[in-house]
């Protein structure tokens, strides 16, 4: 089940985005997340977020402003199993297009959002980390 986030949700989510983030960007000290936790808090509060809950347990989210997909996170234990293919739909059912930033070196997201119809627009650098990052876009067709 899909639905909006409320405010209890926050701990838990918190939860799934460091943990996702350590596991999936081994690439960017662990520190760097840290000190973006509260700034990250403050967004996912403040951004149109959907939650995946499954069995009453929070499995996956994500957080859209204006169209841009300022993260998705699923679960390690729960990844493969269609949840981000779900919240990627929800949020196509509500914007014509979406944006998002990516990881040059997270190449299995790249993969999913290329699976679900984004196109890479323009290659850059993120930075806060210094690392290379793909800018992308999906367009209602």
């Amino acid at each position: 089940m899909v639905r909006k986030l409320e405010k209890k949700d926050i701990d838990k989510l918190m939860k799934i985005w460091f943990e996702t983030n350590i596991n999936t960007h081994n690439f960017i000290d662990e520190n760097y997340w840290k000190n973006h936790y509260n700034e990250t808090k403050d967004g996912i509060l403040n951004a149109d977020t959907y939650v995946y809950e499954e069995n009453k347990e929070i499995a996956g989210f994500i957080g859209i402003i204006d169209g841009y997909i300022a993260g998705i996170f699923v679960k390690k234990d729960m990844q493969g199993k269609g949840i981000g293919k779900n919240l990627i739909n929800i949020v196509k059912g509500k914007y014509n297009d979406l944006t998002l930033n990516v990881y040059e070196k997270n190449t299995k997201a790249i993969e999913f959002y290329k699976k679900l119809g984004f196109k890479i627009i323009k290659k850059g650098i993120d930075e806060p980390t210094k690392e290379s990052e793909l800018f992308m876009k999906w367009i209602k067709k």
